[in-house]
């Protein structure tokens, strides 16, 4: 009889610690869940946010500059431009541009804008490299400046969401990318070399160009341990 009785109690005290454990188990990975679909949620609330501004901003930019597109296909010539839009050289519209109030975007002076069609990105370009300021958008960071004879950086986060410079691990020697500067003129580059390396090689920032106009796009890798460093020249 006592054993009959100590087996029942000990089956009923495994069985209700059991119930318990398994309550809690359950609770937990319900909060998980409800945390994990709220963070991405929340970030591609945040990405849309992102974008929206970002895309208001450009079609306001867009419509106040002259947009000259330079393209250095010979067989296309030297400058292309939309019917009834003014030619202006590099020198006399840096100049126009000098004598203009810069625009603004998120508090930040604005220097131009980036464009690449394979990613789907369209950003202002901030004229500084603060915490603040790439959270909210990309910035340039060192050489010349856009559209400039030189090696201009422009750099920005990867984020998971895609925005800023989040999908540049799909880009590829031969993709296009566009900048346009505050004088109006949009030039064309195109990608030609894609590698990694380490925070603290800053090769590319200071390279040679041998006159040529290029940029060069940095961003972290996926595990933040590294840089993704894209090369692309007019």
């Amino acid at each position: 009889m006592y054993n009959k009785l100590k087996k029942k109690g000990g089956i009923d005290v495994f069985s209700s610690k059991y119930s318990n454990v398994l309550t809690v188990f359950l609770v937990i990975v319900i909060v998980a869940i409800i945390g994990l679909v709220g963070f991405l949620g929340y970030d591609m609330y945040r990405k849309y946010y992102i974008d929206k501004e970002a895309e208001e901003f450009m079609a306001q930019y867009e419509e106040e500059l002259n947009i000259v597109e330079t393209n250095t296909d010979e067989d296309l010539g030297n400058i292309v431009i939309d019917p009834g839009k003014q030619v202006a050289t590099t020198q006399t519209a840096n100049s126009n541009a000098s004598n203009n109030k810069k625009p603004t975007y998120q508090g930040f002076n604005v220097l131009g804008t980036i464009e690449i069609p394979k990613t789907g990105i369209k950003y202002p370009v901030l004229d500084t490299v603060t915490i603040k300021s790439i959270q909210v958008s990309v910035a340039y960071y060192y050489g010349p400046g856009l559209n400039q004879v030189g090696n201009t950086v422009i750099v920005g986060h990867n984020y998971r969401n895609g925005a800023f410079f989040g999908k540049n691990k799909q880009l590829r020697n031969g993709d296009i990318i566009y900048i346009t500067d505050n004088s109006g003129q949009k030039i064309k580059y195109t990608i030609y070399n894609v590698y990694t390396t380490t925070e603290t090689d800053a090769d590319y920032i200071t390279r040679d160009t041998g006159g040529a106009r290029e940029i060069s796009l940095s961003t972290c890798t996926d595990d933040s341990k590294g840089r993704l460093i894209i090369w692309a020249k007019e």
